[in-house]
């Protein structure tokens, strides 16, 4: 698993902090370590490492922990992954006080991945963001650029809830 960052911490934000961020304010915070990284991130070892509106990178570094019976990586590794970068690069397009949640994903799996496969990279790119749904598309790519995986989301869009 890809050493965690000693700046980096995991839980999860307060509603009162969420209304008093912007979107890529939120994001920012997660990749620069300022807020933590959901609980996921640490068990599967994965890093949000590039934003900008409207684009998130996150990367992971494949291990056995993370095989299926058959000594590949388990399909909900990428998974996580896709889910993650789209839904992370739609909620950078939101306004203070907005956030946003997957609706539903669609992945198609193109190449294994393994422990031979080295540091991947899922980046996730909105095609459209509104006032109550967003929708982005995400590939998973290995460090020679070939895709692994790739899919589709399409998230809710909504003001954080009272307390």
């Amino acid at each position: 698993m890809q050493t965690p960052d000693a700046k980096k911490s995991y839980g999860t934000v307060s509603p009162d902090t969420l209304r008093q961020l912007s979107g890529l304010e939120f994001v920012e915070g997660l990749a620069t370590g300022a807020l933590p990284l959901n609980p996921m991130a640490r068990t599967l070892g994965y890093d949000v490492v590039a934003v900008e509106k409207g684009r998130v990178v996150i990367t992971a570094e494949p291990e056995e922990a993370h095989f299926n019976p058959w000594g590949t990586v388990h399909g909900g590794l990428a998974a996580t992954l896709l889910d993650s970068c789209m839904g992370l690069a739609i909620q950078s397009t939101v306004d203070r006080g907005i956030v946003s949640t997957t609706l539903e994903f669609k992945i198609s799996f193109i190449r294994p991945i393994t422990t031979d496969t080295g540091l991947i990279h899922a980046e996730g790119k909105v095609l459209g963001s509104g006032r109550r749904a967003g929708t982005a598309e995400g590939r998973v790519t290995d460090g020679k650029g070939r895709l692994l995986a790739h899919g589709t989301t399409t998230c809710l869009i909504f003001e954080v809830p009272a307390p």
